[in-house]
């Protein structure tokens, strides 16, 4: 039997560390598209240090194991504001000394003024944010990145919902990453994904956490790509 890849395992240790800090709940939930998912992941509920010191950690490793070259990382506001941060002092103490910066959601028009905050933004840039719904804040992040005479490289993520994206209400054929990685040209590095997420559930010994998987199984077969 062959030994699991350093990301897959990473990816399960994840999906777990999301279920026990109750940040990826299931039930039913609305989500901007109008579906009804049987899950729901809220990175905003990595809310206490030990709990997104420990995300850094599983972003920063993810990130390390990728191969990916950059050099620096950039959040959009306001999530990927907390993940640079945290990101960057974990990336620190594996070695790999990255700076970070951010933007405001309002130009600031006294003191340094503008509307990012941090270090110089430049050479190949890395966003960072906790998912990609619509790629809106990716595109965003994008353009005030090349506006300030950098490189976007690359997008990290938390999780890959591995689900169709919608347009004016229709379904389309790919995912929100997927079109990212295809309009931009951009890698997209998720530390876990949705067929992540139903391994976990499928070899769940607690009957209750299993009974969940059946339904993720449906939504993943009727809105996956």
């Amino acid at each position: 039997m062959n030994n699991p890849s350093p990301s897959h395992a990473l990816a399960q240790e994840f999906v777990a560390f999301a279920v026990e800090s109750k940040v990826l709940r299931f039930g039913e939930f609305k989500t901007k598209a109008g579906r009804l998912s049987p899950y729901f992941f809220n990175a905003g509920l990595f809310d206490d240090g030990a709990k997104l010191g420990r995300l850094a950690q599983f972003y920063a490793q993810r990130l390390v194991d990728s191969g990916l070259p950059f050099d620096m990382l950039f959040g959009p506001a306001y999530k990927g504001i907390t993940l640079a941060a945290a990101v960057s002092i974990e990336l620190a103490r594996l070695g790999h000394n990255k700076p970070f910066a951010y933007n405001r959601k309002e130009a600031k028009d006294h003191g340094e003024g503008g509307t990012l905050v941090g270090a110089p933004v430049q050479g190949r840039v890395l966003i960072i944010d906790d998912v990609i719904s619509a790629g809106t804040s990716v595109r965003e992040s994008i353009d005030m990145i090349a506006a300030a005479g950098a490189t976007p490289c690359g997008v990290a993520i938390a999780l890959d919902r591995q689900e169709k994206a919608t347009l004016n209400g229709v379904d389309c054929d790919e995912s929100a990453v997927q079109q990212v990685e295809q309009r931009y040209k951009l890698p997209v590095v998720s530390i876990a994904s949705l067929a992540d997420l139903l391994q976990y559930l499928e070899h769940q010994s607690d009957p209750s956490m299993a009974s969940f998987h059946p339904a993720v199984l449906a939504y993943r077969q009727r809105y996956g790509v």
